[in-house]
């Protein structure tokens, strides 16, 4: 079951091809983990959502309001019989139908999905995980490649081209050839004491998770935080690569080329999200 505007309808309910999402890709999503019955840091995905529709031009109902969304998501995973499990909520807005690159509204409507999964809290995957650079095609250095949006041509190109290669995952470069993001994620560093990732600046999706990482990196006395452009040179020089999601959390590299990496500052932060979200 789906919720399209607050109604609750059949999974296989079709939209119009004049769907703007589907037309011109004018559509924002969110993809939230709830827990039962718990939505895991909703707030940063509100306030990241509203950021979002404001850049891109939409009109925000007075009734989208935090209590309202989160009203919506609930009554979709209950829907699905998921209130006492755990679940993946996408949670997608497009603008109204009419016009065609301009559109005839900036009136939205949104769309609810969520789909079982079987973890509850995060878990350290240690298995064998190896990623390359994706030189095919670039990410912008802009405020637009920062967004979740439904133009994700670049990261599904990406995608098969790492399943052709028997990669785990690839990570994306920039127009200056800085490395900016994984095909999933934010991308993070660790070399001696120094954890680094891309700023928004280059072109990086501003993650939900990655504003949790940071958080929590800021609290460890041990480490410093570094948001700076990151050159395909450094990541050879590092002890420790990461990417981080909502879903999966912190996810170890475990190879680059011919670098081996560890996973200790992994774990360590996986434990203090843990600790963050049972107390949260």
């Amino acid at each position: 079951m789906i919720n399209i505007d607050g109604s609750i309808l059949e999974e296989n309910t079709h939209i119009s091809i004049n769907n703007r999402g589907y037309a011109y890709g004018d559509a924002l999503f969110e993809t939230i983990k709830v827990v039962n019955g718990k939505i895991l840091f909703w707030e940063d995905h509100y306030f990241r959502l509203m950021a979002s529709m404001r850049i891109m031009r939409m009109e925000i109902p007075m009734s989208f309001t935090m209590e309202f969304l989160e009203n919506e998501i609930f009554k979709t995973i209950e829907a699905n019989a998921l209130s006492d499990a755990s679940s993946r909520v996408k949670l997608q807005v497009h603008r109204k139908e009419g016009g065609l690159y301009t559109p005839e509204t900036n009136h939205i409507s949104f769309v609810i999905s969520v789909k079982l999964i079987s973890e509850d809290f995060y878990l350290l995957n240690e298995d064998f995980y190896e990623v390359d650079l994706f030189k095919d095609y670039y990410l912008s250095p802009s405020l637009l490649s920062t967004l979740k949006t439904n133009n994700k041509a670049l990261n599904v190109v990406g995608s098969i081209y790492a399943k052709e290669n028997n990669l785990n995952n690839c990570l994306l470069l920039n127009t200056n050839k800085h490395v900016v993001e994984a095909l999933n994620g934010n991308v993070f560093l660790v070399k001696d004491n120094k954890i680094k990732t891309a700023p928004l600046a280059d072109g990086c999706l501003k993650g939900v998770m990655r504003t949790q990482i940071l958080r929590i990196i800021e609290a460890i006395p041990e480490y410093e935080l570094v948001e700076d452009s990151i050159s395909p040179f450094e990541i050879q020089k590092s002890d420790e690569l990461f990417i981080t999601n909502v879903i999966t959390g912190i996810q170890p590299v475990s190879k680059y080329r011919k670098k081996v990496f560890t996973n200790q500052a992994s774990k360590l932060l996986l434990q203090k999200l843990n600790v963050k979200i049972r107390l949260g």
